[in-house]
């Protein structure tokens, strides 16, 4: 039995990706759409024992239209969202099999996730309780003013950008929503690092690109082709693979 429950929070009004047709996660690429690649990478997994996706109400209709099938036959746990990103995992949260053990939310809009990747964080996470991957910041920051002015150079030394998945002990997770108060935290190891507890951080890659524009999906097709094939736990799953987007 699988001790990791999954969250794929898709319930963002994405606001960047400016098509008139699709959400970013529903957008096609590479055959099917953008949340069924992310999905894939964790469904097959022996240790993973749910798969939750969270949408907006909104896009219920729409997404039932496109996708039963797929969430019917895949077994995936289909939770209506909030307002922010936080609202959203802890309506997903509430849905968790009570067995499970460690939650993992990564981005229904992150596409390019190799297996050993996931091996590693969810490793990380049972020792310490808290994993999230990241990449070091390799670039020069600077701080811009509204005025389009730059205010400063950030120094970049020890700074890394936080990726998906990222991946905690439940009741650890469960603690650190219900504390969360006004913070307003762009992701759950924000709410985490609040509550006093230290999260380990694993090296992640710069092809777990997340999409954002209508370009970025060029970059992950790009970056589909070169992640290592997917490893098997089991039998594939049937409608994994269909068009179901159209």
């Amino acid at each position: 039995m699988g001790k990791f429950a999954v969250i794929l929070p898709a319930a963002g009004r994405s606001s960047r990706f400016k098509d008139e047709y699709y959400k970013k996660p529903y957008a096609p690429l590479a055959g099917k759409a953008v949340w069924l690649h992310s999905a894939e990478r964790f469904l097959q997994r022996n240790d993973v024992a749910q798969v939750l996706i969270v949408i907006a109400p909104g896009d219920r209709e729409s997404f039932n239209f496109k996708f039963g099938s797929n969430v019917a036959i895949l077994g995936i746990d289909v939770v209506q969202g909030g307002a922010e990103r936080f609202d959203s995992v802890a309506a997903a949260l509430a849905r968790v099999k009570p067995e499970v053990e460690f939650v993992c939310i990564h981005d229904a809009a992150r596409p390019c996730l190799a297996d050993v990747w996931i091996d590693d964080v969810f490793r990380a996470a049972e020792k310490s309780g808290a994993a999230i991957l990241a990449i070091p910041v390799s670039a020069t920051l600077k701080r811009v003013g509204s005025d389009r002015k730059i205010q400063e150079t950030v120094a970049r030394d020890g700074l890394w950008e936080a990726q998906t998945p990222q991946v905690f002990r439940r009741d650890l997770l469960m603690e650190a929503h219900a504390r969360r108060g006004d913070l307003a935290a762009t992701d759950d190891a924000q709410l985490v690092e609040r509550i006093g507890h230290a999260v380990t951080v694993v090296s992640g890659s710069p092809i777990n690109v997340k999409i954002t524009t209508k370009e970025d999906l060029r970059l992950a097709e790009q970056a589909l082709k070169a992640l290592p094939k997917p490893k098997l736990f089991g039998p594939a799953h049937p409608f994994a693979d269909d068009d179901m987007w159209r």
